[in-house]
């Protein structure tokens, strides 16, 4: 395979990308075939990188749920590489993503935000392969939602918040515990800081438990090392 270079379109190989609608540059390479041609994000997912960008959707969940399923049919041991950047968004569509996470290990990275479900997403990665690069944004915070109707609707929405938001902080809990505290304790810690926007810095994320690396060259994200 030879090197990619960044060209104009040609007849392309390409796969549902998360920017259809905007230009996507596309990728060229000069194989022992001739040349052959990719969008950016194909050819990423050829490498095993992925991108969450932007807000957490149903169609954003079907687009990553779509490339971890392709990925782990492919080689479930080997890592996939999870780009992260996002305000977060539903609860919902966020979960999905999180439940996908099962055979292949997820090393994940905060660019620009992680924000919400996005912070949940790179909390989820492989412990050890959890990273943030020097100026990104990490926010936790509790669920939020609205209802309107009958007062007994009400009520009803209220109680699954309030059941999400135990489930949102038991994985919070699961993923970033530190070895010092008891299950208790990190439940107890995860439920103070979820009362409000809790904004950190990468170096507050990783004395938090959420990442395990602020990454700031290229030479440490492929080191695998885990030291701060």
């Amino acid at each position: 395979m030879g090197a990619p270079s960044t060209s104009g379109p040609r007849d392309s190989t390409s796969t549902f990308s998360p920017h259809r609608s905007s230009l996507v540059p596309i990728v060229i390479e000069q194989t022992s075939r001739g040349e052959r041609s990719y969008d950016i994000f194909s050819r990423l997912l050829r490498e095993r990188v992925i991108m969450l960008s932007g807000p957490v959707t149903d169609h954003e969940s079907t687009l990553l749920v779509s490339q971890l399923l392709f990925l782990e049919a492919e080689e479930a041991s080997k890592p996939i590489h999870l780009y992260i950047n996002s305000p977060g968004g539903h609860v919902t569509a966020g979960m999905a993503i999180y439940d996908t996470y099962i055979s292949s290990p997820i090393h994940t990275y905060c660019i620009g935000q992680a924000c919400s479900m996005g912070s949940l997403l790179l909390a989820a990665g492989a412990r050890g392969f959890r990273h943030s690069l020097p100026n990104a944004s990490i926010m936790i915070h509790q669920p939020s939602g609205g209802a309107s109707g009958q007062a007994s609707d009400i009520a009803i929405h209220a109680k699954e918040i309030l059941r999400v938001r135990e489930r949102l902080t038991a994985i919070y809990t699961k993923h970033c515990k530190k070895e010092v505290e008891t299950a208790e304790q990190g439940m107890a810690r995860f439920q103070t800081a979820l009362e409000r926007d809790y904004f950190m810095t990468p170096q507050d994320a990783l004395e938090f438990g959420i990442v395990d690396k602020v990454l700031e060259s290229r030479v440490e994200a492929g080191s695998g090392s885990t030291s701060s």
